[in-house]
């Protein structure tokens, strides 16, 4: 028997089925819940009660939400926790904050994890920034993400590519002002971020051509604080922090 916890993927896009060879290649058990719409003339409740059954059929310890953004995402989550499964959901994390600390509030209470994919925060040049500039004064953060991939029509790119950037920030160095932050499709990739102080570059990550296993790190620390019942720095309240420092730098006029 697998050492591990098994998982149920919500969801039947590209998305759900990279994450399905990624977790069986790391050995986990993954089942597939592919109707998590909601039926024809299904109230709520209904339709929380069947998936709840359906995540506890598989036998699974953790659910992973992919699937994009939208009112659908905290009651699917809330569907999780509530059939007793930890849950990871995919950036960006677009709702409200009376939805997201009801959500908190619901996975605190039931002894689960609730975490956000951000992946890039496991980078080894952001880990080292987190343990170097997490607390510093003074600094500035900068940072492009770029893709030749086709324009999303559902996201926009600030949110879908800049969840990114915005997430390393707070992750690496919260205390940090934004500068300057440039996300947008049909580009030449580009994946860069950096911190200075007055101008001046102190260090500087790119990440274009990434070949860490920074979803392999993602899976493992989310297991290691579902395990032991502890704090994984990437929960809701982290995710409703870079949704916030978001909306902040765009209503400000460039």
């Amino acid at each position: 028997m697998s050492e591990f916890p098994g998982y149920a993927i919500i969801g039947r896009g590209r998305w759900a089925k990279v994450m399905r060879e990624i977790l069986t290649g790391e050995g986990r058990k993954v089942s597939l819940v592919e109707e998590s719409r909601q039926r024809w003339g299904e109230s709520d409740a209904d339709h929380m009660a069947r998936l709840g059954a359906q995540l506890q059929a598989t036998g699974a310890k953790i659910a992973w939400l992919c699937l994009p953004p939208g009112p659908h995402i905290p009651f699917l989550m809330q569907a999780a926790l509530d059939a007793g499964l930890h849950a990871v959901v995919e950036k960006p994390w677009l709702c409200t904050h009376g939805a997201t600390e009801m959500l908190a509030e619901r996975a605190r209470s039931f002894g689960l994890i609730a975490g956000i994919h951000y992946e890039f925060c496991l980078l080894d040049s952001v880990a080292a920034w987190h343990g170097h500039f997490e607390n510093s004064e003074h600094l500035e953060f900068g940072a492009r993400f770029l893709t030749s991939k086709p324009a999303r029509h559902d996201t926009q790119p600030i949110d879908d590519l800049g969840s990114h950037l915005f997430s390393i920030r707070e992750y690496a160095a919260p205390r940090a002002k934004v500068t300057e932050i440039e996300c947008g499709y049909g580009m030449p990739d580009e994946r860069r971020a950096w911190l200075a102080r007055a101008g001046k570059v102190l260090s500087a990550a790119n990440f274009t051509l990434n070949r860490e296993p920074i979803i392999q790190r993602f899976i493992a620390q989310f297991e290691q604080s579902a395990t032991a019942s502890g704090n994984f720095p990437f929960d809701l309240e982290f995710a409703m922090r870079v949704a916030d420092a978001t909306r902040e730098w765009t209503s400000q006029p460039k």
